[in-house]
């Protein structure tokens, strides 16, 4: 029972193609996954704003959507990953898996639930500890389901796991309409977040069939610690640099003002967490498999980077650039302020989709001092640049401390990773060349646009299909490295 090696050497020929089209057939799937789960939270984060909830309940349902975030990161301490990237066969190992995640997780959200009213007290919103108790039962359900959905994921089986995340999205959806009618505010969301995640539970034990099974094999659970917790300490450091910001806003400015950053936030996930998520459901499997072909690998990275850059930036210009009137447009004039940290947060939006798939990358090579080293850098130098920059600019001013600290340290840190391990800066570069300068031109017709035509319902719509046709123009150069 190892993890898969770290040598150099080439891939059997043979598995290759097979390999590309598993990988390929899983992220169609996990694409189309993505983008109906997100258009449907979409439209409900619609109804809910313009009729509903106003920006203080979304500033507490920031909150406790921060520390859940935080938890999920270390609750099943990193050794659910094995399950995706050792070799064998995971079933002997899964249930020492389960046991190990189920224990940690349940050991979590006892401390929170105990020092739940001191957390939300020292996040600037004490009303907040309710919804904290309930939401964060997320984190044991999630403890559970790590292991069947493992097992999807190491299968590339994305269909059954659309299936999934179907029944979460209708059922948390479902609950968190129903109690928001009935004034529930913030505790809307928790219980639909609870009633959910139940939900994913028992489909991913129908999908993958007798892997909920508790095991203990103490030689196991040391290989699986030794392997997990790196990785469980630098997704933790990871999740900290995500969340810092909303916590900084809510300790440093207040509820409204988190409330208004909070609908930012989600505004600018809208692009990136459709194809970032879609990339990272196989991303990760599809690293695994080609780390012991440093060339493979490195052409994979650069492949998989150039999709992903080429598909976000004309989404991350089109609403950097229309940010003020999309968002009276679509939520309403109340929540006109949230536009100001908008276009800082779509520039971060684009830099995390890139530094998320170097992070699956190094994981899936073992570079897991790297990883951490990262990390830890990215949030020690966070916190102070924030801290001034919600003081300065309120939430526009968190917003682009978070971007002047992953341009000027982060890029450069995880560049230096990717070389020692064997992807070239040229490879980014390249990757990245003709979406960027593509973008650059996009952004300045969409600008200019604006400013000709206005900013009324057809104009937005003709502003976005010139730009867009103008950058797909630019980046018809590099179609040749997009098919790989």
């Amino acid at each position: 029972m190892t993890a898969a090696g770290t040598d150099t050497g080439t891939a059997p020929a043979a598995a290759v193609p097979s390999l590309g089209r598993k990988v390929g057939s899983a992220a169609r799937w996990s694409l189309i996954n993505t983008v109906v789960m997100r258009l449907g939270n979409f439209v409900t984060g619609i109804i809910l704003a313009r009729f509903f909830l106003g920006p203080e309940a979304w500033g507490v349902y920031g909150i406790a959507q921060t520390v859940l975030l935080v938890l999920l990161s270390a609750n099943e301490l990193g050794v659910s990953l094995a399950i995706i990237r050792w070799e064998g066969d995971p079933r002997r190992f899964a249930p020492t898996v389960l046991t190990l995640s189920a224990l940690s997780s349940c050991l979590l959200y006892a401390v929170l639930f105990a020092t739940a009213p001191a957390v939300a007290d020292v996040l600037g919103s004490p009303e907040a500890s309710g919804v904290l108790r309930v939401m964060c039962l997320v984190v044991v359900l999630d403890g559970l389901s790590q292991v069947p959905a493992g097992f999807l994921t190491r299968a590339f089986a994305q269909g059954r796991r659309m299936a999934v995340d179907a029944v979460n999205f209708v059922l948390s959806t479902t609950v968190t309409l129903l109690l928001a009618v009935q004034g529930q505010g913030a505790m809307s969301f928790a219980w639909g977040a609870v009633v959910g995640s139940a939900g994913a539970l028992i489909g991913c034990c129908l999908a993958a069939p007798g892997t909920l099974r508790f095991g203990w094999d103490r030689e196991q659970a040391r290989a699986l610690l030794r392997f997990g917790l790196p990785l469980a300490g630098a997704s933790l450091l990871a999740l900290g640099v995500a969340n810092v910001p909303p916590m900084v806003v809510g300790s440093t400015l207040d509820q409204l003002a988190l409330g208004f950053y909070v609908l930012a936030f989600n505004i600018s996930g809208w692009p990136v967490r459709i194809v970032s998520e879609a990339a990272r459901r196989v991303s990760f499997a599809g690293f695994s498999r080609l780390a012991e072909s440093p060339k493979a690998l490195a052409d994979g990275f650069g492949r998989a980077l150039a999709v992903l850059v080429t598909v976000t930036v004309p989404l991350c210009v089109l609403l950097a650039g229309l940010a003020g009137p999309i968002v009276e447009l679509v939520y309403g004039e109340r929540w006109g302020p949230a536009a100001r940290a908008l276009p800082w947060l779509m520039a971060l939006g684009l830099i995390r989709i890139g530094c998320e798939l170097a992070y699956d990358c190094l994981v899936a090579i073992g570079r897991r001092r790297s990883l951490i080293a990262v990390q830890g850098i990215w949030l020690i130098l966070l916190i102070p640049v924030l801290v001034a920059g919600a003081r300065t600019g309120g939430i526009a001013g968190v917003a682009l401390g978070q971007v002047l600290v992953a341009v000027v340290v982060v890029v450069p840190v995880y560049l230096v990773a990717l070389h020692r391990g064997g992807i070239r800066f040229a490879v980014v570069a390249r990757a990245c060349a003709w979406p960027l300068l593509g973008g650059a031109v996009m952004a300045a017709v969409v600008l200019g646009l604006e400013r000709f035509l206005g900013d009324g319902v057809l104009a937005l719509l003709a502003t976005g299909i010139a730009g867009s046709l103008v950058y797909g123009l630019c980046v018809l150069p590099s179609r040749s490295l997009l098919r790989g």
